[in-house]
């Protein structure tokens, strides 16, 4: 089934709307989805560089540049 939205002709409250209903939608039933191995290693990972007080943080606005960059590098 093909649809479209016409994101050019909605407000952000509208965008923001739609984003929320198709996240309640999707999350409805977490159950029948698993996360997938790597996903639990990483966490397990990330927890122990916490402990060992050697994890690394950026605050949101930094990491969103740096996402970018590597975005555009890789097109």
């Amino acid at each position: 089934m093909a649809m479209a939205l016409d994101l050019s002709k909605m407000s952000r409250q509208e965008k923001l709307i739609a984003m929320e209903s198709l996240w309640a939608d999707l999350t409805e039933d977490e159950s029948r989805f698993k996360s997938p191995a790597w996903h639990g290693e990483a966490l397990k990972e990330t927890e122990r560089l916490v402990k060992a007080g050697k994890a690394k943080f950026t605050n949101w606005d930094e990491a969103k540049v740096r996402i970018r960059r590597k975005a555009a590098t890789a097109e």
